[in-house]
């Protein structure tokens, strides 16, 4: 890990020079292979850059593990950040008598981050580019594109597309899960990404940050949706408790293992109107009209010494059950919503400070009068009980996970999954 300053003109062509000669030093000197990490948040486990920059020195050029290249000038009105960040997978199923095997790079990631004229004004661009990444039908690699301004303290302003600010098990970042992958309930319930303006503060009246909220309101077909729409917006509001103060409850697992209680209580509700889409912002595409739909949503985040719980309830209801119409051949066509609910429960150890046992129980309901699909899985595949043991070598920036999960339910044949995979920021 190393931290470069260079002295260059103002003028744009030294700039361009300085960084490309901080980064060939860095690399003459051993500095990792410049990269980035997937998510917009930075791990906080990885270590902070060393050295300082001279004084009269308009821009400084860092590398870290886990945080990539940061170019910055002096005067903090610009920078530019580079983050990677890759995920290899390896995941063995047995269903009945069948054994399957499949070996994959799940995702790659990289963001361009930083900030412009003033540090309170803030720009992420994260483009992902894993076979699992895409949508069914959108090729764009967008995931996250915003900017934001943080000047205020009871008033941040975003815009762009990003996490909609629904519940707390999927807007903690992927690099920052205790398990391979997010739970089935939330896979299947939550609201995933949209494009839209959310007002939010984490520290609302200056309490310590002991209160938080986020005000969301979007165009409620998800991301990278192109061509106009039916007008029916997604409005969210979500509130957050803390009452021992802030900690890092966007991430999960306990990796600084503070002696101390921590506790986050949120609570979510959203409306989505008139939306072409099946689980409300993704999913299958409706052809035959829209419909409306109602989510709800409670979390709990505790942590001490280590040890670390997640609790999540979701639901979420449409309008109306399926939508009746004709093909282009006339023929009669009906397509259905998803209506439905479910909770889980995760939970986990660090019996060292490199490693951490987790263990977690989920169910999924979905309501009888919904989509006949949604009903069978709930009934074949709803309930799950998983457990796995982490190795953290720079903390969530770079580790091993394994896990083995059971996926059953009152009828058909369990499923049982064992996943390895390499987590990767760079």
């Amino acid at each position: 890990m190393h931290s470069l300053s260079v002295v260059s003109s103002p003028s744009l062509r030294s700039l361009v020079l300085a960084v490309l000669l901080a980064t060939s030093s860095a690399q003459a000197q051993g500095t990792p292979e410049a990269g980035a990490a997937g998510p917009s948040a930075v791990p906080p486990q990885a270590p902070a850059s060393a050295g300082s920059s001279a004084k009269d020195s308009p821009v400084t050029v860092t590398a870290a593990p886990g945080r990539g290249l940061l170019v910055k000038t002096a005067d903090e009105r610009f920078s530019l950040g580079l983050r990677a960040r890759a995920q290899f997978r390896d995941t063995f199923v047995h269903s009945g008598d069948t054994d399957t095997n499949e070996l994959q790079v799940r995702t790659l990631r990289l963001v361009v981050h930083g900030n412009v004229l003033v540090p309170e004004l803030r720009y992420n661009i994260q483009l992902a580019f894993g076979g699992g990444d895409f949508e069914r039908d959108s090729s764009s690699p967008i995931f996250d594109a915003f900017v934001e301004y943080t000047r205020w303290r009871d008033l941040n302003l975003r815009a762009g597309q990003f996490f909609v600010p629904f519940d707390r098990a999927r807007t903690i970042r992927e690099f920052a899960l205790q398990f391979v992958d997010r739970q089935q309930v939330v896979r299947e319930l939550s609201l995933d990404r949209d494009v839209g303006l959310m007002l939010s503060s984490s520290n609302l009246f200056g309490l310590g940050d002991r209160l938080a909220y986020n005000l969301f309101i979007g165009g409620g077909e998800g991301r990278n949706r192109f061509g106009a729409q039916k007008l029916g917006p997604l409005a969210v509001a979500r509130l957050t408790l803390r009452p021992f103060g802030a900690f890092d409850d966007d991430q999960e697992g306990d990796l600084s293992r503070e002696k101390r209680p921590r506790l986050a209580v949120g609570f979510a509700g959203a409306r989505n109107l008139a939306t072409h889409r099946q689980n409300s912002t993704y999913g299958t595409t409706l052809a035959l009209g829209t419909t409306d739909y109602t989510n709800a949503a409670v979390d709990v985040v505790f942590k001490y010494a280590g040890f670390s719980l997640l609790a999540e309830g979701l639901w979420r209801r449409a309008n109306v059950n399926s939508l009746q119409g004709t093909t282009t051949s006339g023929a009669p066509a009906q397509e259905w919503t998803r209506s439905g609910y479910g909770y889980f429960v995760q939970g986990g150890l660090l019996v060292h400070p490199n490693v951490e046992v987790v263990g977690r129980w989920e169910q999924l309901f979905a309501r009888r009068d919904t989509d006949p699909q949604f009903v069978q899985l709930a009934e074949t595949q709803g309930r799950q009980v998983a457990g796995g043991v982490n190795l953290y070598v720079n903390g969530h920036a770079f580790k091993l996970q394994s896990d083995y999960v059971r996926v059953f339910g009152h009828s058909g044949t369990p499923r049982h999954f064992v996943r390895l995979q390499l987590d990767a920021s760079f």
